[in-house]
């Protein structure tokens, strides 16, 4: 079964087709970039995904769980982190944790805390903390209870590098354990180097699904450059 199933998935905002007959999925123990040029339609398939937005037509599943028909159960299995999260800066990192892990019915806050490297500072408030911290809290939040499925928008950009190298650890440490993770990033090196999988979107559809290891000495960024040109020239 895979983690993350998306079918033939549609997406209209009135007249403005933002995804057309994306399909493509997620196995345990993957982890898959999402890319794609800005308004490819990678937001608004992770939208879908979370259960967020509604689609026009299509199907979505998360470990075996349809989301648009048992949204509450799917997302048990789902840590999520948004692009730009919202946290509560009156409260420390650890009381945050703390309150989510309430919440969802989850422990594993130290275990959390080290994968993002905010040990040292989980004390503090979050009013404090720098964007990139903040960021890393959203992700410790999200890999409490090592959900099945993680879902991580933008959520390595603007990390310095030794925390980005922590993290990328991290997350490799939790495929390897089984977790299926979904990455949208416009970073291509962080793609290259830390990816399974790519799954590249151009103008709300699916111009390439590769793994990242058979993509050849002219790299990732070649390939993007053809598929988003080639997309153009198809566009009407």
């Amino acid at each position: 079964m895979s983690a993350i199933q998306i079918q033939g998935l549609r997406k209209e905002y009135g007249r403005v087709v933002a995804v057309e007959e994306v399909s493509f999925s997620v196995e345990p123990g993957e982890l898959v970039a999402l890319i794609g040029h800005n308004g490819a339609g990678k937001s608004t398939t992770i939208k879908v995904l979370t259960g967020q937005l509604l689609p026009t037509k299509g199907s979505v599943h998360i470990a075996g769980v349809d989301v648009l028909k048992n949204p509450g159960e799917a997302r048990t299995k789902l840590g999520y982190v948004p692009e730009d999260p919202r946290l509560y800066d009156y409260l420390t990192c650890r009381e945050f944790l703390e309150l989510v892990a309430s919440l969802r019915g989850h422990t594993g806050i130290d275990e959390a805390l080290t994968l993002a490297g905010l040990g040292e500072d989980a004390d503090r408030l979050i009013r404090e903390y720098s964007q990139g911290m903040r960021r890393r809290t959203a992700l410790a939040a999200a890999v409490l209870g090592k959900p099945p499925v993680l879902v991580l928008d933008e959520a390595i950009n603007g990390l310095d590098p030794p925390s980005a190298n922590r993290v990328k650890a991290g997350l490799r440490a939790l495929c390897d354990g089984g977790a299926a993770v979904l990455l949208s990033t416009h970073v291509l090196d962080t793609v290259e180097r830390l990816a399974d999988r790519v799954v590249m979107l151009a103008h709300g559809r699916v111009v390439a699904d590769e793994r990242v290891s058979e993509i050849g000495e002219e790299g990732l960024e070649r390939l993007f450059l053809e598929r988003i040109g080639a997309s153009l020239e198809q566009s009407p």
